[in-house]
């Protein structure tokens, strides 16, 4: 069966992963390396970006930079892309300090950027599919394409160019607060997909989703 791949080569994608986190809840683990039919999540969410062709692959570390870095020098011996880890000095500072790192360290030219989270192992080619094909058919005005499913925000979200430009001329500004403060530039992906919702914090979500350390 070939890989499939997004189909609008004009549209040029750059994807933000975000894997700077403690872990505490789970003995100071990094979630990134939880591992799904004996592939890290790292790993799996990485086949899936590279079927999408992006043109730039950025994951920021933190607590467990050292770890992942090491998986991800592996990772590159295996995947046809090109991943770049920077790391967050100050991954105490929380998660919004890690995004906004991130934003501020891409380097090539994009035309809409996917923010996600090490940490949801039913994210995959069609929830992404479905982000870009949303943005396609963005309104005039529309920024951002945000996953709701029933009433609660998801994960990964979609962010244009325009929009990232935006946070950035706004010191300490992240995804959160912007969208917050202009709903308007936010377009929802109404769905009833949970894999949006799903992420691991504990022992027992390890346990349920069947992951293993």
């Amino acid at each position: 069966m070939s890989r499939p791949t997004f189909d609008s080569p004009s549209l040029r994608l750059a994807v933000l992963l975000l894997a700077a986190g403690q872990g505490s809840r789970l003995g100071s683990f990094p979630k990134a390396l939880l591992k799904k039919f004996d592939q890290s999540l790292l790993k799996q969410f990485s086949l899936t970006v590279q079927a999408l062709n992006p043109v730039e692959f950025l994951i920021v570390t933190g607590f467990h930079a050292q770890a992942i870095e090491d998986h991800l020098e592996v990772l590159q011996s295996e995947l046809n892309i090109s991943i770049r880890a920077v790391r967050n000095p100050h991954p105490e500072k929380g998660q919004a300090s890690s995004i906004r790192l991130g934003l501020e360290s891409l380097t090539w030219e994009y035309d809409v950027l996917l923010v996600a989270l090490s940490d949801q192992p039913e994210i995959g080619n069609t929830e992404i599919q479905a982000l870009l094909e949303a943005f396609q058919d963005k309104e005039v005005g529309q920024e951002i394409v945000l996953p709701m499913i029933n009433g609660q925000r998801g994960n990964p979200v979609l962010f244009s160019k325009k929009s990232i430009e935006a946070i950035l001329r706004v010191p300490d500004m992240v995804c959160r607060q912007y969208m917050d403060a202009h709903p308007e530039q936010v377009k929802q992906l109404i769905t009833d997909n949970t894999a949006y919702l799903v992420d691991v914090d504990t022992e027992q979500d390890i346990q349920r989703l069947g992951l293993n350390k």
